[in-house]
Protein backbone atom coordinates (compact mmCIF):
# COMPACT_ATOMS: atom_id res chain seq x y z
CA UNK A 1 0.00 0.00 0.00
CA UNK A 2 1.27 3.58 -0.86
CA UNK A 3 0.19 5.15 1.98
CA UNK A 4 3.25 4.74 5.02
CA UNK A 5 3.18 6.16 8.30
CA UNK A 6 6.90 5.95 10.22
CA UNK A 7 6.12 5.00 13.78
CA UNK A 8 7.49 8.26 15.31
CA UNK A 9 5.47 10.28 12.74
CA UNK A 10 2.25 8.22 14.22
CA UNK A 11 3.46 8.57 17.80
CA UNK A 12 3.65 12.13 17.54
CA UNK A 13 0.06 12.32 15.60
CA UNK A 14 -1.39 10.69 18.12
CA UNK A 15 0.29 12.28 20.99
CA UNK A 16 -0.45 16.08 19.27
CA UNK A 17 3.18 16.89 19.19
CA UNK A 18 3.37 16.89 15.17
CA UNK A 19 1.67 20.35 14.93
CA UNK A 20 2.26 21.65 17.67
CA UNK A 21 -0.52 24.65 19.43
CA UNK A 22 -0.28 28.40 19.05
CA UNK A 23 -1.36 31.48 21.20
CA UNK A 24 -1.74 32.97 17.80
CA UNK A 25 -2.75 31.61 14.76
CA UNK A 26 -0.66 31.43 11.67
CA UNK A 27 -1.15 33.91 8.83
CA UNK A 28 -0.39 31.61 6.03
CA UNK A 29 -1.28 28.23 4.79
CA UNK A 30 -0.46 25.26 1.98
CA UNK A 31 -2.87 23.38 0.71
CA UNK A 32 -2.39 20.75 -2.05
CA UNK A 33 -4.33 19.41 -4.66
CA UNK A 34 -4.52 17.01 -8.00
CA UNK A 35 -4.55 18.39 -11.41
CA UNK A 36 -8.03 18.00 -12.98
CA UNK A 37 -11.29 20.34 -12.85
CA UNK A 38 -12.47 17.95 -9.84
CA UNK A 39 -10.45 21.04 -8.34
CA UNK A 40 -12.29 23.74 -9.58
CA UNK A 41 -13.32 25.40 -6.72
CA UNK A 42 -9.74 25.49 -5.66
CA UNK A 43 -8.85 27.18 -8.29
CA UNK A 44 -11.94 29.89 -7.95
CA UNK A 45 -10.63 30.35 -4.35
CA UNK A 46 -6.71 30.46 -5.61
CA UNK A 47 -7.49 33.44 -8.29
CA UNK A 48 -10.45 35.64 -6.55
CA UNK A 49 -8.15 35.11 -2.85
CA UNK A 50 -11.22 33.64 -1.46
CA UNK A 51 -9.30 32.33 1.63
CA UNK A 52 -7.25 35.66 2.23
CA UNK A 53 -10.78 37.56 2.13
CA UNK A 54 -12.71 35.64 4.37
CA UNK A 55 -9.75 34.99 6.99
CA UNK A 56 -9.71 38.75 7.08
CA UNK A 57 -13.68 38.95 7.84
CA UNK A 58 -12.19 36.87 10.47
CA UNK A 59 -9.96 39.71 11.95
CA UNK A 60 -6.58 37.66 10.58
CA UNK A 61 -5.21 40.11 8.42
CA UNK A 62 -2.18 39.63 5.33
CA UNK A 63 -2.93 35.71 4.93
CA UNK A 64 -1.14 33.98 2.72
CA UNK A 65 -2.07 31.02 0.97
CA UNK A 66 0.05 28.75 -1.03
CA UNK A 67 -1.31 26.32 -3.42
CA UNK A 68 0.52 23.00 -4.39
CA UNK A 69 -0.21 20.11 -6.91
CA UNK A 70 0.36 16.96 -6.53
CA UNK A 71 0.09 14.24 -8.91
CA UNK A 72 -1.72 11.44 -6.32
CA UNK A 73 -3.38 11.45 -2.98
CA UNK A 74 -0.27 9.47 -1.51
CA UNK A 75 1.79 12.56 -2.17
CA UNK A 76 -0.40 15.15 -0.31
CA UNK A 77 -1.00 12.62 2.85
CA UNK A 78 3.13 12.30 3.29
CA UNK A 79 3.43 15.75 3.03
CA UNK A 80 0.73 16.11 5.59
CA UNK A 81 1.70 13.84 7.73
CA UNK A 82 5.72 15.45 7.63
CA UNK A 83 4.12 18.42 8.82
CA UNK A 84 5.04 20.28 5.41
CA UNK A 85 1.61 21.00 4.29
CA UNK A 86 -1.85 22.73 6.42
CA UNK A 87 -4.32 21.23 4.59
CA UNK A 88 -4.81 18.58 1.69
CA UNK A 89 -7.49 18.76 -0.96
CA UNK A 90 -7.71 15.02 -2.33
CA UNK A 91 -10.16 11.60 -2.24
CA UNK A 92 -12.26 10.11 0.25
CA UNK A 93 -9.70 6.89 0.95
CA UNK A 94 -7.33 9.06 2.00
CA UNK A 95 -9.04 10.79 4.00
CA UNK A 96 -10.66 7.82 6.02
CA UNK A 97 -7.24 5.69 5.88
CA UNK A 98 -5.29 9.07 7.70
CA UNK A 99 -8.38 9.01 10.38
CA UNK A 100 -7.85 5.40 10.96
CA UNK A 101 -4.13 5.84 11.25
CA UNK A 102 -3.98 8.29 13.31
CA UNK A 103 -6.51 7.48 15.97
CA UNK A 104 -8.96 10.96 14.72
CA UNK A 105 -6.52 12.96 14.63
CA UNK A 106 -6.75 13.84 11.14
CA UNK A 107 -10.62 14.84 9.90
CA UNK A 108 -12.44 16.09 6.78
CA UNK A 109 -13.47 19.90 6.93
CA UNK A 110 -15.59 20.33 3.74
CA UNK A 111 -16.04 18.70 0.41
CA UNK A 112 -16.84 20.69 -3.59
CA UNK A 113 -17.49 17.96 -6.30
CA UNK A 114 -19.41 14.83 -6.50
CA UNK A 115 -18.74 14.05 -10.13
CA UNK A 116 -18.43 10.62 -11.79
CA UNK A 117 -14.94 9.90 -12.69
CA UNK A 118 -14.95 7.33 -15.74
CA UNK A 119 -13.19 4.13 -16.51
CA UNK A 120 -11.60 4.26 -20.32
CA UNK A 121 -9.15 1.81 -22.54
CA UNK A 122 -8.25 2.05 -26.05
CA UNK A 123 -7.92 -1.75 -26.32
CA UNK A 124 -10.62 -2.84 -28.08
CA UNK A 125 -10.75 -6.20 -26.34
CA UNK A 126 -11.95 -4.71 -23.04
CA UNK A 127 -15.56 -3.87 -23.18
CA UNK A 128 -16.00 -4.61 -19.17
CA UNK A 129 -14.21 -4.82 -16.12
CA UNK A 130 -14.97 -8.80 -17.08
CA UNK A 131 -12.39 -8.35 -19.74
CA UNK A 132 -9.64 -7.51 -17.55
CA UNK A 133 -6.90 -9.95 -17.98
CA UNK A 134 -3.55 -10.62 -15.64
CA UNK A 135 -1.62 -8.87 -17.54
CA UNK A 136 -3.56 -5.68 -18.45
CA UNK A 137 -2.64 -2.60 -16.77
CA UNK A 138 -4.75 -0.19 -15.78
CA UNK A 139 -3.35 3.71 -14.37
CA UNK A 140 -4.47 4.54 -11.24
CA UNK A 141 -3.54 8.07 -9.32
CA UNK A 142 -2.29 5.98 -6.41
CA UNK A 143 -2.12 2.69 -6.20
CA UNK A 144 -4.51 0.87 -3.30
CA UNK A 145 -5.44 3.68 -1.65
CA UNK A 146 -7.02 5.98 -4.17
CA UNK A 147 -10.49 6.55 -5.22
CA UNK A 148 -10.11 4.84 -8.32
CA UNK A 149 -8.38 1.66 -6.77
CA UNK A 150 -10.92 1.64 -4.42
CA UNK A 151 -13.17 1.86 -7.11
CA UNK A 152 -11.81 -1.40 -8.71
CA UNK A 153 -11.71 -3.33 -5.61
CA UNK A 154 -15.79 -2.99 -4.44
CA UNK A 155 -16.43 -3.50 -8.11
CA UNK A 156 -14.26 -6.80 -7.90
CA UNK A 157 -15.95 -8.02 -4.64
CA UNK A 158 -19.43 -7.62 -6.47
CA UNK A 159 -18.52 -9.41 -9.52
CA UNK A 160 -16.99 -11.98 -8.15
CA UNK A 161 -17.38 -11.99 -4.44
CA UNK A 162 -15.32 -10.65 -1.52
CA UNK A 163 -13.06 -13.23 -1.11
CA UNK A 164 -12.07 -11.63 -4.50
CA UNK A 165 -11.69 -8.20 -3.65
CA UNK A 166 -8.38 -7.44 -4.73
CA UNK A 167 -8.66 -9.24 -7.88
CA UNK A 168 -7.59 -5.92 -9.98
CA UNK A 169 -4.63 -4.67 -7.66
CA UNK A 170 -1.97 -6.63 -9.38
CA UNK A 171 -2.95 -4.86 -12.58
CA UNK A 172 -3.40 -1.09 -11.27
CA UNK A 173 0.20 0.68 -11.65
CA UNK A 174 0.45 4.45 -10.32
CA UNK A 175 0.33 6.96 -13.31
CA UNK A 176 -0.87 10.71 -12.38
CA UNK A 177 -3.76 11.65 -14.57
CA UNK A 178 -1.59 13.63 -17.22
CA UNK A 179 0.92 10.93 -17.58
CA UNK A 180 -1.99 8.23 -17.92
CA UNK A 181 -3.16 10.24 -21.06
CA UNK A 182 -0.15 10.35 -22.59
CA UNK A 183 -0.50 6.49 -22.31
CA UNK A 184 -3.70 6.34 -23.19
CA UNK A 185 -2.78 8.46 -26.78
CA UNK A 186 0.44 5.93 -27.54
CA UNK A 187 -1.05 3.02 -28.85
CA UNK A 188 2.03 1.27 -28.52
CA UNK A 189 1.97 2.11 -24.50
CA UNK A 190 1.63 -1.08 -22.21
CA UNK A 191 -0.52 1.04 -20.52
CA UNK A 192 -4.11 0.73 -22.49
CA UNK A 193 -6.56 0.97 -18.99
CA UNK A 194 -6.78 4.52 -16.97
CA UNK A 195 -9.20 4.92 -14.37
CA UNK A 196 -9.70 8.81 -15.00
CA UNK A 197 -11.01 11.81 -13.79
CA UNK A 198 -12.45 15.10 -15.56
CA UNK A 199 -11.55 17.08 -17.44
CA UNK A 200 -9.08 13.92 -19.04
CA UNK A 201 -11.65 11.01 -18.90
CA UNK A 202 -13.11 13.48 -21.85
CA UNK A 203 -10.34 14.13 -23.22
CA UNK A 204 -9.48 10.44 -23.99
CA UNK A 205 -12.75 9.62 -24.95
CA UNK A 206 -12.51 12.02 -28.14
CA UNK A 207 -9.70 10.07 -29.53
CA UNK A 208 -10.80 7.47 -31.87
CA UNK A 209 -10.60 3.50 -30.40
CA UNK A 210 -10.75 5.02 -26.64
CA UNK A 211 -14.08 3.83 -25.33
CA UNK A 212 -15.76 3.92 -21.48
CA UNK A 213 -15.45 0.59 -19.27
CA UNK A 214 -17.46 1.44 -16.20
CA UNK A 215 -17.67 4.24 -13.89
CA UNK A 216 -17.67 5.50 -10.39
CA UNK A 217 -21.57 6.16 -10.06
CA UNK A 218 -22.06 2.27 -12.07
CA UNK A 219 -19.66 0.72 -8.85
CA UNK A 220 -21.36 2.68 -6.02
CA UNK A 221 -24.90 3.37 -6.63
CA UNK A 222 -24.86 6.98 -6.75
CA UNK A 223 -22.97 10.33 -6.22
CA UNK A 224 -19.30 9.47 -4.58
CA UNK A 225 -17.25 12.89 -3.17
CA UNK A 226 -14.23 13.50 -5.05
CA UNK A 227 -12.28 16.53 -3.91
CA UNK A 228 -12.23 16.72 0.25
CA UNK A 229 -10.19 19.27 2.00
CA UNK A 230 -8.68 17.63 5.43
CA UNK A 231 -6.49 18.34 8.54
CA UNK A 232 -5.28 17.53 11.21
CA UNK A 233 -7.00 18.32 14.21
CA UNK A 234 -4.07 19.84 16.11
CA UNK A 235 -4.21 22.26 12.60
CA UNK A 236 -7.78 22.91 13.21
CA UNK A 237 -7.46 23.65 17.25
CA UNK A 238 -4.76 25.95 16.42
CA UNK A 239 -6.52 27.73 13.88
CA UNK A 240 -9.90 27.88 13.76
CA UNK A 241 -10.26 31.12 12.07
CA UNK A 242 -8.33 29.70 9.25
CA UNK A 243 -10.27 26.85 8.81
CA UNK A 244 -13.61 28.83 8.82
CA UNK A 245 -12.24 30.92 6.61
CA UNK A 246 -11.44 27.92 3.94
CA UNK A 247 -14.82 26.03 4.61
CA UNK A 248 -16.21 29.49 4.13
CA UNK A 249 -14.12 30.25 0.79
CA UNK A 250 -15.02 27.04 -0.48
CA UNK A 251 -18.53 27.32 -0.28
CA UNK A 252 -18.44 30.15 -1.72
CA UNK A 253 -16.32 28.85 -4.80
CA UNK A 254 -19.17 26.33 -5.42
CA UNK A 255 -21.56 28.84 -5.59
CA UNK A 256 -19.31 30.63 -7.76
CA UNK A 257 -19.47 27.79 -10.39
CA UNK A 258 -22.60 27.13 -10.45
CA UNK A 259 -23.59 30.85 -11.17
CA UNK A 260 -20.89 31.22 -13.88
CA UNK A 261 -19.35 28.15 -15.00
CA UNK A 262 -17.30 30.20 -18.06
CA UNK A 263 -15.52 32.48 -15.92
CA UNK A 264 -14.63 28.97 -12.85
CA UNK A 265 -13.19 27.59 -16.13
CA UNK A 266 -11.12 30.77 -17.03
CA UNK A 267 -9.59 30.38 -13.84
CA UNK A 268 -8.96 26.92 -13.63
CA UNK A 269 -6.85 27.59 -17.29
CA UNK A 270 -5.35 30.37 -16.06
CA UNK A 271 -4.03 28.51 -13.07
CA UNK A 272 -3.40 24.64 -14.34
CA UNK A 273 -2.28 26.13 -18.08
CA UNK A 274 -4.85 23.13 -19.68
CA UNK A 275 -4.71 24.11 -23.34
CA UNK A 276 -7.94 22.44 -23.47
CA UNK A 277 -10.66 25.22 -25.47
CA UNK A 278 -12.97 26.62 -22.95
CA UNK A 279 -15.82 25.61 -25.05
CA UNK A 280 -14.77 21.98 -24.83
CA UNK A 281 -14.24 22.10 -20.82
CA UNK A 282 -17.61 23.84 -20.93
CA UNK A 283 -19.17 21.10 -22.44
CA UNK A 284 -17.79 18.79 -20.19
CA UNK A 285 -19.90 20.07 -17.96
CA UNK A 286 -22.70 19.20 -19.42
CA UNK A 287 -22.00 15.64 -19.51
CA UNK A 288 -23.91 13.32 -17.09
CA UNK A 289 -23.37 14.24 -12.92
CA UNK A 290 -20.80 16.77 -13.68
CA UNK A 291 -23.59 19.48 -12.29
CA UNK A 292 -21.87 18.14 -8.97
CA UNK A 293 -20.52 20.63 -6.83
CA UNK A 294 -21.52 20.33 -3.62
CA UNK A 295 -19.73 20.64 -0.35
CA UNK A 296 -21.73 17.93 1.15
CA UNK A 297 -20.19 14.69 1.46
CA UNK A 298 -21.79 11.79 -0.92
CA UNK A 299 -21.04 8.39 -0.61
CA UNK A 300 -18.32 7.64 2.08
CA UNK A 301 -19.08 5.63 4.35
CA UNK A 302 -19.47 3.06 1.70
CA UNK A 303 -16.31 3.84 1.20
CA UNK A 304 -15.86 3.32 5.08
CA UNK A 305 -17.75 -0.01 5.28
CA UNK A 306 -15.74 -1.34 2.06
CA UNK A 307 -12.33 -0.43 3.75
CA UNK A 308 -13.37 -1.72 7.09
CA UNK A 309 -14.60 -5.06 5.82
CA UNK A 310 -11.95 -5.61 4.01
CA UNK A 311 -9.56 -4.89 6.70
CA UNK A 312 -7.79 -1.48 5.46
CA UNK A 313 -10.07 0.57 8.09
CA UNK A 314 -9.08 -1.02 11.61
CA UNK A 315 -12.42 1.24 13.19
CA UNK A 316 -15.07 1.17 11.55
CA UNK A 317 -17.41 5.07 11.93
CA UNK A 318 -20.23 5.29 13.25
CA UNK A 319 -21.00 7.84 11.16
CA UNK A 320 -19.92 10.45 8.78
CA UNK A 321 -19.00 12.94 11.44
CA UNK A 322 -16.29 11.21 13.14
CA UNK A 323 -14.24 11.66 10.57
CA UNK A 324 -15.00 15.34 9.73
CA UNK A 325 -14.84 18.10 12.02
CA UNK A 326 -17.45 18.94 14.44
CA UNK A 327 -18.03 22.74 12.65
CA UNK A 328 -18.65 20.34 9.69
CA UNK A 329 -21.46 18.30 11.16
CA UNK A 330 -24.03 21.25 9.30
CA UNK A 331 -23.10 19.94 6.14
CA UNK A 332 -25.82 17.02 6.37
CA UNK A 333 -23.23 14.42 4.90
CA UNK A 334 -23.69 10.31 4.05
Amino acid sequence: MRLFISGMTALAIALGLAWPSHAQEKTNISITRQPGILYLASHVMETQKLIEKDAAKEGLEGVTVEWRTFSGGGAQTDALLAGNVDVVNTGTGNLLLLWDRTRGKVKGIITSSAQPVIMVSNDPRVKTLKDIQPSDKIAVPTVGVSTQAILLQIAAAKMYGDDQVRKFDANTVQLGHPDAVAAIANPNHEVKNHFSAPPFQYVELKRQGVHRVTDSREIIGGALTQATFFTTTAFAEANPKLVKALRSATEEAVAFIKKDPRAALEAYKTVSGDKTSLDDLLAMLKEPGMDEWRTDPQGTMKFAEHLYKIGTLKSMPKTWTDYYLPDSVYLNGN
